[in-house]
């Protein structure tokens, strides 16, 4: 197979990370070292981070070579190609935080927020919170996928029925190693594993954005250099990686220092200096109403052509 880009860091990275996953169960099933389970999970958090760099054409130039390398689906939930389908809708800049056309959006439109009875509002107000998202979060997003994918597939749509039909199949050799080798029953991995990966997720994704007029503003830049910057790849230069989705994961914080002034006047200063003071800021207070903040005034609108145009194109050179 003759590859025209090979992005070794990612592989290392990727090799590494399955490498961990099959050892740490071994571990805990062997020698019951039960402790080793938060490291697990942060494991099981890499990997999807791993899956965000694949489905952004990394490491190499081959899109199914790529997905091999992340295709075991440990973290359970999220079939990796509706993943990125849906994230890759997301990245319609243009439409970042409508709750109608950006699937990754935890807003709520008014009219949504109006028909919402009160036991929804104060679960969705909840979730607003950082504990809330870490605590209920990921279940909101699993039954949303639930509900969203069961619809299409009942409609016929043969991608998301297709996406699930690997993804299940590659729950055979996942839960061979859980269940059968390493001896840790389904429900126990689900709920001490899976579910607290997809919780330490929700710690970049609860604020990566907000809601507001201008599109380029609704992107932050957090300049944490702490173990969760690895853990998500620096996706928590969240800004930086929208403006430049292909650029590998690696290069993105030298990429963010030599433009540094530049990233944080185009998105209006939306910026956090680490997660620890987000979590200090929101851990019990909602970073902002469920209810989506511009389209309650209004003023929300699809952007022109133009402006769609001049997002898109938008973009730092990349200098490494």
């Amino acid at each position: 197979m003759k590859l025209k880009r090979i992005e070794w860091p990612t592989i290392f990275v990727a090799i590494g990370c399955t490498g961990a996953w099959l050892a740490l169960l071994y571990l805990i099933d062997i020698v019951g070292a039960w402790w080793l389970l938060p490291l697990c999970v942060l494991v099981i958090t890499l990997h999807s981070s791993l899956q965000h760099e694949v489905l952004h054409g990394h490491p190499t130039s081959n899109r199914f070579l790529n997905e091999a390398l992340v295709s075991l689906p440990i973290g359970l939930i999220f079939p990796y190609r509706r993943f990125r389908a849906l994230h890759l809708q997301h990245h319609h800049d243009e439409n970042i935080t409508d709750p109608f056309e950006d699937p990754e959006s935890y807003y709520m439109a008014p009219e949504q927020w109006a028909k919402a009875g009160s036991l929804m509002r104060a679960i969705r107000r909840f979730n607003n919170t950082q504990l809330g998202r870490l605590l209920i979060g990921p279940a909101l997003s699993i039954a949303g996928l639930i509900k969203s994918d069961g619809k299409l597939i009942l409609a016929g749509n043969s991608d998301v029925r297709f996406a699930w039909l690997l993804h299940l199949i590659g729950f055979i050799p996942v839960f061979a190693w859980v269940t059968w080798f390493c001896g840790i029953n389904p429900l126990v991995y689900f709920i001490a594993f899976a579910y607290p990966a997809m919780s330490v997720l929700s710690v970049r994704t609860f604020i990566e954005h907000q809601a507001t007029e201008t599109a380029s503003t609704r992107t932050i830049v957090n300049e944490d250099r702490g173990l969760l910057a690895f853990l998500f790849l620096n996706n928590n230069l969240h800004f930086v990686h929208h403006r430049n989705p292909t650029v590998a994961w690696y290069r993105l914080p030298r990429l963010f220092a030599e433009n540094r002034e530049a990233f944080l006047r185009d998105n209006g200063g939306y910026h956090a200096q680490n997660y620890w003071q987000v979590f200090k800021a929101y851990a019990l207070r909602g970073k902002e109403p469920v209810e989506h903040p511009v389209m309650a005034t209004g003023r929300w609108r699809a952007p022109t052509e133009t402006e769609a145009s001049a997002i898109v194109n938008m973009k730092v050179t990349e200098k490494v």
